[in-house]
This record gives structure tokens, C-alpha cells and sequence, in this order.
């Protein structure tokens, strides 16, 4: 069975929101609402330069170009990096990193230091985030809509459409 876009459908896909985010925080990051609510979160921890920092990675991946890489690259180093940094993010090895490598950019040049974040936020801040009001709540409001009289009374109209 596949999604419509080809790919194949998993129970993972019929997930959303906050079920979805629950199952992972490689779900969570999927999702943009999910994201932004994380940041949210992460912003009330004093840690979004965490998240800010793994998407500013992922997006540099996505980066063609020579001098568009070098670009990104120094933005990102001076954004999160370098002892100067607005959003430091605490990383190890970092102080081993250098402006030099900035001048020989590659897609994953900041691999190791995204997978360490990641790691950081899979560990630590994601299971705080689950048990947090901001989710919770976002939680308890999406299961309201569930279960409100018009969503209801839309989903009978769909299965008597579907089981004639």
C-alpha cells in the first residue's frame, strides 16, 4: 500500500500531531508545528540555539554552490560557534574547529556536531518536552477537536460514504 506520493504507508504516517511527535524526535523535527512548538519549549530552557542550530545544519546540507556554501557556513559558525557566538551551542570539539575549515565548505562538514545536539536533545530536552505543558496541552486541545460534534458527525459521513 503506498501513501499516494508513492512511498509506502506506514502506521507512523497515519500519525498526526502530537501522536506523531510522541513517537520520535526524528517525527517531531518532521513537522513543522511540531518544531515550533519544540522551540517554544526549548526557548522556555534557554536551549532553542539547540534546534536553531540542528535546522540551520539541515538546511546548509540542502546549500549548492561554492560561495553559497561558504556563506552558510560562516553563518552558521558565527551564529552557533565560535566563542563569540549569539546562540552558542556547548559542543565538543569545538574549540578545535577553526575559520579555516570555512573556506573549503562540504554538505556535511558540521555533521558530528549536529549529531551531537541531536543526541543532546533526544536525551535530555526531548522526554522534558513530552511531559511539558506546551505539548500537553497542544495534546488535550487536538484530542477536543477529535472529539468535537463536527469532526465526529464529518467522520460518519466519510465511513457511510466509504462502506456502501
Amino acid at each position: 500500500i503506498n501513501d499516494g506520493k508513492g512511498h509506502p504507508s506506514s502506521s507512523h504516517q497515519t500519525l498526526k500531531g502530537t501522536s506523531k511527535w510522541a513517537t520520535s524526535l526524528e517525527s517531531l523535527l518532521e513537522d513543522p508545528e511540531g518544531v515550533k512548538r519544540f522551540r517554544e519549549f526549548l526557548k522556555k530552557e534557554f536551549s532553542e540555539e539547540n534546534v536553531l542550530f540542528w535546522l540551520a545544519c539541515e538546511e546548509f546540507k540542502k546549500t549548492q554552490g561554492k560561495k553559497q556554501m561558504q556563506e552558510k557556513a560562516k553563518e552558521i559558525y558565527m551564529t552557533f560557534l565560535s566563542s563569540k557566538a549569539s546562540s552558542q551551542v556547548n559542543v565538543e570539539g569545538q574549540s578545535r574547529l577553526s575559520e579555516t575549515i570555512l573556506e573549503t565548505p562540504h554538505p556535511l562538514m558540521f555533521q558530528k556536531l549536529q549529531d551531537q545536539i541531536f543526541n543532546l536533545m533526544k536525551y535530555d530536552s526531548y522526554s522534558r518536552f513530552l511531559k511539558s505543558d506546551i505539548f500537553l496541552n497542544h495534546k488535550k486541545s487536538e484530542e477536543q477537536e477529535e472529539n468535537s460534534p463536527e469532526a465526529q458527525t464529518a467522520a460518519k459521513r466519510a465511513s457511510r460514504i466509504y462502506n456502501t
